[in-house]
């Protein structure tokens, strides 16, 4: 079905290839959800700077005349991530083949992405200012509605990654709804991006209308990325504004799930979101970023830790270097790169700990399922001796620790769409 890039588009692959070389940098080192090994304390802002009035809202798009639907059965996950900016050599179709000839059943793909681009046109007045269509670059569909529906009608499940608070476009043009410094000027991080504040409802709303529109063209799920608070940049000068000292950081994002997961239940879709894995096992962490596992296990339908090898501290004065390692499970790793299976299987028992305590409080409750980001990638950009090739074989291995961890879904995340069929045989 997928055709081969017709001569004229030559050109335009060519003015991409810069483009993509800085996505592939980034994504390899950055990745989505990077785990930093300085999980110290960021400063405290000073009281004078939390008086900030609170941003109005948006107008709330109206949905009382949506119906709920009763929610579809669940699917057991095995999925890959699809990167929309490396469309090269037909990437969709090898994805597409590779679920259709093994064990995968499902594949993520970018409906608003870490620029804050939602990749398709559409008309919806709050959302066509910062939408383009990139979904179905040099594919044979006419429209994303064409993609989606010629998925599902080969048994694929869709699920729409959704960058959520990291969103560069929309807080540009909506300043009023940007994390703000001390100035009163949007604030940047040290990538010079903008953020949405995650305090301010009409942020909220900006997001929900973008799942929704997710959940009409007809995915499965939505996937809530950057679902947190920033933590690179000059932290000590944001001003969140008076919302702030109402809330902590933890209940504004259990709360901002919670209502999206409400919104998707009407709809027949499943919500998920990913979180650090770190957060799990460090207060510290979670505290700055506000994941609350305990809370999102009651407020979602499924998380998703990035738990891979490489974003864990390792024991260099390098990338991702502490002089320490990284302590998971009771154990030090202080190559974790080199030691996949352990690394996951460790990192899930935070994970089956904290499931155990959040039914232990609460009987007869369902929890969110997990279901664990896994590396299919090389980490070549850490020091020497402190990462190992991502063959096939190793990414077994990290399948494997899932599975005997107790788990039995999974997503890889490949930035540059390289899957290989070994994985499955």
């Amino acid at each position: 079905m997928h055709k081969r890039l017709p001569l004229l588009s030559i050109f335009i692959v060519a003015c991409y290839l810069v483009v993509m070389t800085i996505f592939f940098v980034s994504g390899m080192i950055a990745g989505p959800g990077r785990v930093y090994p300085d999980s110290s304390d960021e400063p405290t802002l000073d009281p004078d700077l939390l008086n900030a009035t609170p941003h109005p809202a948006v107008n709330t798009p109206d949905t009382d005349n949506i119906v709920t639907v009763q929610m579809p059965e669940p699917v057991k996950v095995k999925g890959i991530y699809y990167n929309l900016w490396f469309p090269e050599d037909d990437a969709l179709g090898h994805c597409i083949e590779l679920i259709e000839t093994t064990e995968l059943n499902a594949i993520v793909i970018d409906v608003k992405d870490d620029s804050g681009l939602i990749t398709f046109q559409t008309d919806n007045e709050m959302l066509a200012a910062t939408s383009r269509e990139l979904a179905i670059r040099f594919t044979d569909y006419e429209s994303i509605h064409e993609m989606i529906s010629d998925l599902k009608s080969r048994g694929i499940y869709t699920i729409a990654r959704i960058v959520c608070f990291k969103d560069n476009r929309y807080a540009n043009s909506n300043p009023s709804l940007a994390i703000l410094n001390r100035n009163g000027e949007v604030w940047r991080d040290n990538a010079d991006i903008r953020w949405l504040n995650p305090h301010n409802r009409g942020s909220w709303e900006y997001i929900a209308e973008i799942c929704r529109e997710a959940a009409r063209i007809g995915f499965d799920e939505v996937q809530l990325d950057y679902v947190r608070f920033p933590l690179e940049g000059s932290l000590g000068t944001i001003n969140y504004g008076e919302a702030a000292e109402e809330q902590v950081r933890y209940e504004i994002i259990t709360d901002f799930v919670a209502y999206i997961r409400e919104e998707m239940a009407k709809f027949g879709v499943w919500t998920s979101a990913d979180i650090f894995g770190i957060v799990a096992m460090s207060y510290s962490d979670s505290r700055q970023v506000g994941h609350n596992v305990q809370n999102l296990l009651g407020n979602l339908d499924y998380i998703c830790p990035m738990i891979y090898p490489s974003h864990f501290a390792n024991s260099s004065n390098g990338s991702m270097g502490n002089g320490v390692g990284q302590t998971i499970n009771g154990l030090l790793f202080e190559r974790p790169d080199t030691q996949p299976y352990e690394v996951i299987y460790n990192s899930l028992q935070h994970f089956v700990r904290h499931i155990d305590e959040f039914s232990a409080e609460n009987p007869g409750e369902e929890h969110a399922i997990v279901r664990p980001y896994l590396q299919n990638f090389t980490a070549s950009y850490l020091r020497e001796g402190y990462f190992v090739q991502y063959t096939p074989d190793v990414i077994k291995e990290q399948i494997r620790a899932v599975y005997d961890a107790g788990f039995d879904e999974w997503l890889l995340w490949a930035n540059v769409n390289n899957y290989s069929a070994e994985i499955f045989s």
